[in-house]
């Protein structure tokens, strides 16, 4: 394996462990060492019989794309590397690495609870940080195609699935108490979480170096960051996500983590990089999406296309339709009988809720804070202005009105209301 000279920089947190960093030359050789490369057929051993590419924008993770020299528009086999830093405009800060065991440890789980929402997994080495995974770059990230244009054809049913799927299994419904107990153990994620409570529940409500947001809604910035019942609530929110641990969850589930093949009822929908998962609130994972496709809507909506608009902001009513038809067919089957049918009842109404709170959350961070998006960052102006005041007062008011807001109609009336 060839040494890669890109260490982590010098900081004052903790120093991980130096491993060399894949470069393409060495994906066969490693992947043979690893076994895996028969995977790609007998005859994948012989020199020169597969080709690499490196897919990364080298900001948190290296990926490479190994697929059979004979036939490289098939789909072969995707290793996927964690860089111990984060890189951003030509700097880098340190990240562990350890976030590809939480992602391993999320695969695993998903393998055997949601497989047909995820691609493959063929293992993961602790010792370079590396997993090996099903090649789907065949098919286009949801947020891609969404700016492109494409309708979302029924990825929110989907969505919906795979979050009831993986919550009830991993819930204290559907986990003996003792194995819940080691699971949240096993999972804690400091560092990701960290991350997300400074950007999605932290930063965007106070004055940080890291915020920014289009130069129309400056006044607006100024007045949310003032808003004292916005900051109660975004602390509740916060505190929320720091101690509600209910199931485990993908952690980063947007529409940037999701992967489809088309707008077809019968599409592939895969769910990749869970490298934030830990056991947290079941909302966190539906808000995050909600805010994405709310995001997408208000896109559409600006542009002109009210059709669009409107099927994007009906995927808050397929995912949760969804989830919850998921959740109640498994509920039969749950561990504890404690738990009664009126119990579920109040359970669903509380996911409803913090979802709603933590999609206000995750749709403020991509208006005023750090991480913007291309569905509003890609607009040209005036509109990029009007959608950016859409996505920051419409994140108000779902954080703010979560308690009140009954159903996904009235989610979408707001997020296709206009800018007052």
């Amino acid at each position: 394996m060839t040494a890669h000279t890109e260490p982590a920089p010098a900081s004052g947190t903790a120093e991980y462990p130096k491993y060399p960093l894949l470069t393409p030359a060495d994906i066969p050789g490693y992947l043979r060492s690893r076994g895996l490369l028969a995977l790609l057929g007998p005859d994948a051993e012989a020199p020169g019989a597969v080709t690499v590419r490196e897919v990364s924008d080298g900001n948190l993770n290296h990926i490479f794309l190994v697929r059979r020299a004979a036939d490289p528009d098939a789909p072969g086999l995707a290793v996927k590397q964690a860089l111990p830093y984060v890189r951003v405009h030509g700097e880098s800060w340190p990240l562990t690495p350890y976030r590809a065991a939480a992602e391993a440890r999320a695969y695993r789980h998903l393998a055997r609870l949601a497989p047909e929402f995820t691609p493959a997994f063929h293992g993961y080495d602790p010792d370079n940080f590396t997993l090996v995974l099903e090649d789907i770059g065949h098919l286009r990230v949801l947020r891609g195609a969404t700016v492109d244009g494409a309708p979302p054809g029924d990825v929110g049913r989907g969505i919906g699935l795979f979050v009831a799927r993986l919550s009830f299994a991993t819930s204290d419904f559907g986990m003996p108490s003792q194995d819940r107990k080691r699971l949240i153990a096993e999972s804690i994620n400091p560092e990701l979480c960290e991350l997300t409570e400074a950007m999605i529940l932290g930063e965007p409500y106070i004055e940080h170096e890291h915020n920014r947001n289009h130069p129309a809604i400056d006044d607006l910035a100024k007045q949310l960051r003032a808003d004292r019942e916005l900051r109660r609530e975004i602390g509740v929110l916060r505190h929320v996500f720091m101690t509600k641990s209910e199931a485990l969850l993908h952690g980063d589930l947007h529409t940037g983590s999701i992967m489809v093949s088309g707008p077809e009822p019968d599409a592939r929908i895969a769910v990749i990089d869970p490298e934030f998962s830990y056991v947290g609130p079941i909302g966190f994972d539906l808000g995050l999406f909600w805010a994405n496709v709310l995001i997408a809507a208000i896109r559409a909506d600006v542009l002109g296309n009210r059709e669009l608009a409107e099927a994007h902001a009906g995927q808050v009513r397929q995912s949760w339709e969804a989830f919850t038809g998921e959740f109640r067919r498994l509920w039969p089957s749950r561990i504890d009988t404690i738990f009664d049918d009126d119990f579920l009842e109040v359970f669903l109404a509380g996911v409803w809720r913090d979802g709603l709170g933590f999609a206000g959350g995750e749709a403020m961070r991509r208006a005023i804070g750090y991480a913007h998006v291309p569905d509003i960052d890609g607009l040209p102006d005036p509109e990029q202005g009007r959608a950016a005041e859409r996505v920051a007062r419409l994140s108000r008011d779902l954080i703010v009105r979560r308690g009140g807001l009954a159903g996904p109609d009235e989610v979408a009336a707001l997020a296709l209301g206009g800018a007052g």
